[in-house]
C-alpha cells in the first residue's frame, strides 16, 4: 500500500513539476522578431518594404510616371498578418505605387533563370504569403532568382487587364534592365502567376509587342517586355475567353510567343480547368513552342506550393522544374536555351502549307 501512495506522490509531484515548467516557458517566450511592417507616409511616393529578409525592393516606375495615381501614390500599403504565424505578412492591399522584391540565388548554384511571382487574390487583395513569400525558398534550392511582383488591384480602382499587365511587363523590363547587376541572365527571365496573377502572366506572353511599342520612348525604351517563359497556376479567364473576345475579338498572338506552363485540378476547380484549356488551346493551335498543360483529377483552388492532402495536383511544382529543366533554364548562365532555340526555329520557318 504504502509503495502505491509512494507511486502516485511522485507522479503527482512530476505533474506539478512539468506544469510549472510549461507554465514558465509559456511566460517567458518572447515576441517575434523582425515583424514586416508597412513604411510610413511621406510626402514622396509610397515607399515599398521588404516581407522577406534580404528583400531588394524597387519601385516600377519612377516618380511622377502617368502610370502612377498622383492623387494615391502617397498612400501606405496595408498589410494583413497570417494569424497563426508571427511575422508572416499574408495579404496586401492598398498598392499605388507598384514594385518588386529581389532574392538573389546562391552564387554557387546560380543558374541565371528569374522567375517574377505574381500573387492571386481575384483582384481584390494580394495573396502574398501564399503566392509570393513562400515559393521563393522552394526556388532558391533550385538556383533561381525570384522576383515578388507588387502589383495594382481591382479594389483600390485599377483594371487588372491594362494597369495590373502594365505593372508585370514594367516588372519584366526592370529585372532585364539589372540583369547584369544581379547575375540574371537577361534572355531566362520568366513570370509565374496564380489564379489572378495568371490572369496577368498569360496576357503578358502575347502583349509585350504593344506594350514595347508604346513604351519605346521612356528610360527602358530599349528593354524589352517579352518573358522567356509562362507559368499560369490554377488560372483565372485569359485574353482568349469567350466573355472577353465576343467583345474585344480574338487577339494576335506573336509568333515569337514564350513557353508556357498551365496547371490546376479539374473537377474541384471546373471553371479555372476550362480557362486553363482555353489559354492552352490557342498557344497550341497558334503554334507556340513548348506548350504544357496539367489538369489533374483532384486538388483545391489557391494552395500555393501546399501538398493539399497528398493529391496529385501537390505535384505540379515538380512537374514545372523538369519542364523548365527540359527547355534549358537550368544550363549555365549564358547558354541559348531550348526554349530560344525552338521559339528562333519556329519564328523563322516558312508557313505551313494549308
Amino acid at each position: 500500500m504504502r509503495k502505491f501512495i509512494i507511486t502516485g506522490l511522485l507522479a503527482a509531484a512530476v505533474a506539478t513539476a512539468a506544469a510549472v515548467a510549461t507554465s514558465a516557458l509559456a511566460q517567458s517566450t518572447p515576441a517575434p522578431q523582425m515583424v514586416p511592417k508597412a513604411g510610413p507616409v511621406t510626402k514622396g511616393p509610397y515607399q515599398p518594404q521588404a516581407i522577406l529578409p534580404g528583400g531588394i525592393v524597387m519601385p516600377l516606375y519612377p516618380a511622377g510616371s502617368p502610370f502612377l495615381n498622383a492623387k494615391r501614390v502617397s498612400e501606405a500599403e496595408k498589410y494583413t498578418m497570417d494569424a497563426g504565424v508571427p511575422g508572416r505578412v499574408a495579404r496586401i492591399v492598398n498598392i499605388h505605387n507598384p514594385s518588386i522584391e529581389v532574392h538573389l540565388a546562391g552564387a554557387n548554384n546560380n543558374t541565371g533563370t528569374a522567375i517574377i511571382l505574381a500573387p492571386g487574390g481575384g483582384h481584390s487583395t494580394l495573396v502574398i504569403g501564399l503566392e509570393g513569400a513562400d515559393p521563393v525558398p522552394f526556388f532558391f534550392q533550385y538556383g533561381i532568382n525570384t522576383i515578388i511582383l507588387r502589383n495594382r488591384l481591382r479594389s483600390d480602382g485599377y483594371e487588372p487587364k491594362t494597369d495590373g499587365v502594365y505593372d508585370l511587363q514594367q516588372a519584366i523590363r526592370t529585372v532585364r534592365a539589372h540583369a547584369a547587376e544581379w547575375h540574371i541572365d537577361p534572355h531566362k527571365i520568366g513570370a509565374m502567376g496564380f489564379s489572378a496573377g495568371a490572369e496577368l502572366t498569360m496576357a503578358s506572353a502575347i502583349q509585350y509587342p504593344e506594350f514595347n511599342t508604346k513604351n519605346g520612348g521612356d528610360a527602358l525604351g530599349a528593354v524589352s517586355s517579352r518573358p522567356d517563359f509562362v507559368g499560369s497556376i490554377y488560372p483565372g479567364p485569359s485574353l482568349f475567353t469567350p466573355a472577353w473576345t465576343t467583345k474585344n475579338g480574338v487577339p494576335p498572338i506573336p509568333k515569337d510567343g514564350p513557353p508556357s506552363f498551365i496547371a490546376g485540378a479539374g473537377w474541384q476547380d471546373k471553371i479555372h480547368a476550362v480557362w486553363a484549356g482555353e489559354y492552352f488551346t490557342a498557344m497550341l493551335n497558334a503554334g507556340i513552342p513548348n506548350v504544357e498543360m496539367h489538369i489533374y483529377a483532384r486538388g483545391t483552388h489557391g494552395a500555393g506550393l501546399q501538398y493539399r492532402d497528398f493529391t496529385a495536383e501537390g505535384t505540379w511544382q515538380d512537374r514545372f522544374v523538369h519542364w523548365l529543366r527540359d527547355l534549358g533554364f537550368f544550363g549555365k548562365s549564358g547558354e541559348e536555351t531550348l526554349a530560344a532555340k525552338d521559339s528562333a526555329a519556329f519564328v523563322t520557318a516558312p508557313p505551313a502549307k494549308p
